[in-house]
């Protein structure tokens, strides 16, 4: 008899940069929250990093950092080195009760960043290559294109009461939950 399978903790993240890739840009700050199969919050991570050496926020991005200087002042405080924030990241996730995946919104941008400053920085890959897509969750089960599948079309009842801030924290338990919200939904099978 197979030992049982660990259960899936999803593990929400969300993060913030002043440049559209990373190496020639940085990542500014990230944040996961990470939640049990019954939607229940484990815990979280977040830290403020400083800039990579030699890189530079590109200006498109800078600007439209100036339209929002509260969320620019919360991920500049407290700054600390990548290496010893992906160090603690990696002993975190490692530290959930289960098998860790990545989710976010959008995925495509958040694990490209998060994945790279991991494997620079540890050498490690805690979440392997996976990550769900929770816009792309959405589009599956509302059986609608991705155009029809942004926050906007989404069923009211999915929508946490959190805001979107731009703090990476607050971003992150956003979005998880409403990940929790659809995949709860999704278990019961329940139509539209």
């Amino acid at each position: 008899m197979s030992a049982p399978r660990p259960p899936e903790i999803y593990v929400s993240v969300d993060m913030e940069a002043d440049g559209p890739i990373p190496g020639p840009h940085s990542m500014l700050s990230f944040a996961a929250v990470a939640f049990d199969e019954a939607g229940n919050e484990l815990g979280h991570f977040s830290a403020n990093l400083e800039t990579l050496e030699g890189a530079a926020g590109a200006p498109q991005t800078m600007a439209w950092w100036a339209k929002f200087p509260e969320a620019w002042a919360a991920c500049r405080v407290d700054t600390q080195p990548p290496q010893a924030a992906m160090v603690a990241f990696l002993a975190w996730v490692k530290g959930l009760p289960g098998t860790p995946i990545f989710t976010a919104w959008p995925a495509s941008y958040d694990f490209m960043w998060v994945y790279w400053y991991l494997m620079r920085f540890t050498g490690e890959r805690p979440f392997s290559e996976h990550a769900v897509d929770i816009r792309s969750y959405a589009m599956g089960m509302r059986g609608k294109d991705f155009r029809r599948s942004g926050k906007n079309y989404l069923p009211k009842r999915w929508i946490p009461a959190q805001a979107h801030t731009h703090v990476a924290l607050d971003d992150a338990r956003e979005q998880g939950l409403l990940f929790v919200n659809m995949l709860k939904e999704n278990g019961d099978g329940r139509p539209e």
